[in-house]
């Protein structure tokens, strides 16, 4: 569990790479975009 590591946190951020131990961040507009949606879902 290091650097060579794929599956772990330190392997996929040496290697630059995504999946469930280092999701993507989610950029604002899609959270903006998200909370209206649900407070628009939430008024009907």
């Amino acid at each position: 569990m290091g650097k060579g590591d794929k599956k772990s946190k330190k392997g996929k951020m040496v290697m630059g790479s995504f999946g469930n131990s280092r999701p993507r961040k989610i950029k604002a507009a899609t959270l903006a975009k998200n909370k209206f949606e649900a407070t628009e879902a939430e008024k009907k």
